[in-house]
């Protein structure tokens, strides 16, 4: 889409009711629908790499029939994402559920055509284990790039059973392969038992650094949002955040829930504090809505991605206003 072209934005609900119509994330049109787009919004129904509760693979569509409630003008960042650039629902990334190192390279391939017509990528997953091919095909475009993790686990392991795809071992995969700039690295809201001190020795190593949930609790989303920032500077960010960053009670419908987790409104707060980073692209995983009910963690997965893709969108019009 060009600089002049209107984008095209969500369904009127004033004429055809919420809960009528294609569930697209937000009510937007499919990418083949408008042809190229500047942030897609992409699934991938994968989750062969849970170590405990399956189901992930179907978060990608729960979180979009959670986005039908989603408005198009977002007060909080005092922004109209869907009028600021051409956002649109790319559907789904359909990677072999049967042989893990094949469908990594499938969502690989995939990222790399999307980020390829230009677009910045919105993934709603799925586990874990697809930010690694994600994280590659974003590292082709814009070298290593600084890290956001949020999660309640450190996802630095190194196998599970012998296997080195699975979705508590991607960040240290992508340290191993260089394609993530370890002077810009951090986990939120991790919190809960591992497996051992040494754990933590080696995630420090790779260049880590830790803000746990209970740090949010004390210090405040404004200044973790701060410190994050200045970790960040002006390195192009990815951010990959799996929903059990959040407590089992906004968050329930998750693979391995742990207590003392974040609220939804301090994920959301130090996310718009972080506005000013240069969001290159994001996912959101790890939903599993066979446990969740109210569609409590669809509802806070789908406000998550569109506060990312507010960021995204607002940084898209001002480049292009200069």
């Amino acid at each position: 889409m060009s600089g002049n072209e209107t984008p095209r934005g969500p369904v009127d609900s004033s004429r055809v009711p919420r809960y009528a119509g294609p569930a697209t994330f937000a009510r937007l049109p499919r990418l083949d629908e408008v042809g190229r787009a500047d942030v897609a919004v992409v699934g991938v129904p994968f989750d062969s790499g849970v170590s405990y509760r399956p189901g992930a693979r179907f978060g990608g569509n729960a979180i979009r029939e959670a986005s039908r409630l989603l408005r198009p003008y977002n007060p909080a960042q005092d922004a109209s994402p869907f009028a600021l650039a051409q956002v649109a629902d790319a559907g789904d990334i359909a990677a072999n559920p049967f042989h893990i190192n094949e469908a990594v390279d499938t969502i690989e391939a995939a990222a790399d055509e999307l980020l390829g017509t230009g677009a910045r990528l919105m993934t709603l997953g799925g586990d874990h284990t697809i930010a690694l091919p994600l994280l590659r095909s974003v590292a082709k475009k814009h070298g290593p790039v600084a890290l956001l993790h949020f999660d309640a686990h450190l996802d630095t392991w190194d196998t599970y059973f012998g296997a080195e795809y699975t979705h508590g071992t991607p960040f240290r995969r992508a340290v191993e392969e260089g394609i993530l700039d370890t002077e810009a690295l951090s986990h939120v809201g991790t919190r809960g038992p591992l497996y051992g001190k040494q754990d933590l020795t080696d995630d420090e190593k790779m260049g880590f650094g830790i803000v746990t949930s209970a740090d949010v609790y004390r210090r405040g989303a404004d200044e973790v949002a701060d410190q994050l920032r200045q970790r960040i500077g002006d390195r192009p960010l990815y951010i990959s955040i799996d929903i059990d960053c959040l407590d089992p009670a906004h968050a329930p419908g998750t693979g391995t829930p742990e207590a003392g987790g974040m609220t939804s409104r301090e994920l959301l707060e130090i996310l718009r504090g972080l506005a000013s980073c240069n969001l290159v692209s994001a996912d959101v995983v790890e939903v599993a809505p066979a446990y969740d009910h109210a569609e409590i963690t669809s509802v806070a997965a789908s406000h998550t991605a569109y506060e990312l893709t507010t960021i995204m969108s607002r940084q898209i019009a001002e480049a292009r206003s200069k």
